[in-house]
């Protein structure tokens, strides 16, 4: 029998013997499968160490167990997509729900109220946390485990920035103060990129604190400090008290309510590097956002020094794709988009023989076309011009046009860039983003 999961100062150890086995023979979902299915009349404990060790392995994001009416689907994202693995009996995945609540720390009798909690488990020595959500449904309770690999932090270098955005983002991270904003959904991103900020400008010279809802990633060499509402610490609460302890720079996971942004707003004024999230659909629609959150027009011209919205674009596997002469529908698409571009933004040449890629499908990147993420960005910088008009209250659409005469290069002409490049395909970009 196989080796029992092991509790170990608040982390679980997968047994070496399923970790030894799962990275032998998982390399795709299809793999993952076989391997879940042999397992799912073995020990829950093996059962839930396969299925963690294989979707670590496999690089999925989150894994979903949702429950229906005679069985429980298991699906997990891969590349922002979600993927079938399969159906779970209800017996099999009541053990499962048990045993996850307890790795939770989450209280097992109760299944009729949204619970969260989080473990950490430790697959060949390194620690990989699982943030786990339960959601009362019509049939049970439904979890999403959120996959939080260290092996996901990346330096600002390997975020595939182009030369030009690469340039301004160094330049902008070494402010002494301001404050940057990077937008988009949930799952875009956003922290990645904050996070690669932070490993840039990182000294023993500088004081970084971040306040988290949770504490994603751990960095080394930044103050960490995470919220926690039932004890009446929030956001504003926690970032009240951050200024009082002398940082250079501070990072707001989100700014959701007019107090936060009124302090983080300040602190930006007030000498300090500010870098935080917000919800919004694009660059432009930050100073709007912040607007209707009710934070004044003026403070928001002078603190606010760079607005960024992003997107994760699917890459095109290098082992089946295809390149192919774009229709002259494509054609006419990508030349137009990119007709306006800065001087300063290079592009690869469109001439007669100008090929795109084509997804395909093969065992490698589990018959999706795709492997890998990259992403697509869109940043506009708050000069003089810019700073007078936010004091007039603009709509977003008039933003954009001004941001992008001063030289915005949109999250769409950024996919085309990559379509043009043959990384990515002209139906990821439209997947994602709107043509504007």
């Amino acid at each position: 029998m196989y080796g029992e999961s092991q509790k170990i100062l608040g982390s679980v150890t997968i047994s070496d013997e399923i970790a030894a086995q799962v990275k032998k023979e998982i390399k795709n979902i299809s793999d993952f499968k076989k391997k879940t299915e042999a397992f799912l009349t073995q020990k829950t404990t093996d059962l839930l160490d396969v299925l963690l060790a294989g979707s670590i392995i496999i690089g999925a994001s989150d894994i979903h167990f949702e429950a229906q009416e005679e069985q429980a689907r298991l699906r997990v994202r891969l590349d922002g997509v979600l993927q079938d693995v399969l159906a779970i009996e209800l017996k099999t995945y009541q053990s499962l729900i048990s045993r996850l609540k307890l790795l939770s720390k989450i209280k097992l009798n109760i299944t009729d109220k949204p619970q969260d909690g989080r473990f950490t488990i430790l697959v060949e020595e390194i620690p990989v946390e699982i943030r786990t959500s339960t959601l009362p449904s019509e049939y049970g309770e439904s979890i999403v485990m959120r996959i939080l690999n260290p092996k996901s932090l990346i330096g600002l270098e390997a975020l595939g920035l182009r030369k030009d955005l690469l340039e301004t983002f160094q330049k902008e991270i070494l402010k002494p103060n301001g404050m940057i904003i990077v937008t988009g959904p949930t799952g875009s991103g956003k922290t990645t990129t904050l996070y690669a900020f932070l490993m840039k400008i990182q000294s023993p010279d500088i004081k970084i604190i971040t306040i988290e809802d949770p504490i994603e990633y751990h960095l080394k060499g930044v103050s960490q400090t995470q919220v926690a509402p039932e004890k009446g610490y929030d956001f504003k609460e926690g970032l009240r008290s951050i200024v009082r302890q002398d940082p250079d720079v501070i990072l707001i996971g989100e700014i959701r309510d007019l107090e936060t942004a009124k302090i983080a707003l300040q602190a930006s004024l007030t000498g300090h590097l500010v870098l935080s999230t917000l919800h919004t659909n694009d660059a432009a629609g930050t100073i709007p956002r912040l607007i209707d959150l009710g934070a004044d027009a003026s403070s928001i011209a002078s603190a606010v020094t760079m607005a960024v919205a992003q997107r994760l674009v699917r890459k095109v596997c290098t082992k089946c794709s295809t390149m192919a002469k774009p229709t002259p529908e494509e054609l006419k698409e990508i030349e137009q988009g990119l007709s306006n571009l800065p001087k300063n933004v290079k592009v690869n040449s469109i001439d007669k023989n100008f090929k795109i890629a084509k997804a395909k499908g093969c065992e490698h990147c589990n018959n999706t076309g795709y492997r890998g993420r990259k992403g697509l960005f869109e940043a506009f910088q708050i000069d003089n011009e810019i700073e007078k008009f936010i004091l007039t209250n603009p709509p977003v659409s008039a933003l954009r046009e001004l941001a992008v005469k001063k030289g915005m290069v949109t999250m769409y002409q950024s996919g085309l860039i990559d379509v043009v490049a043959g990384e990515t395909t002209l139906e990821e970009v439209k997947r994602l983003v709107e043509e504007n």
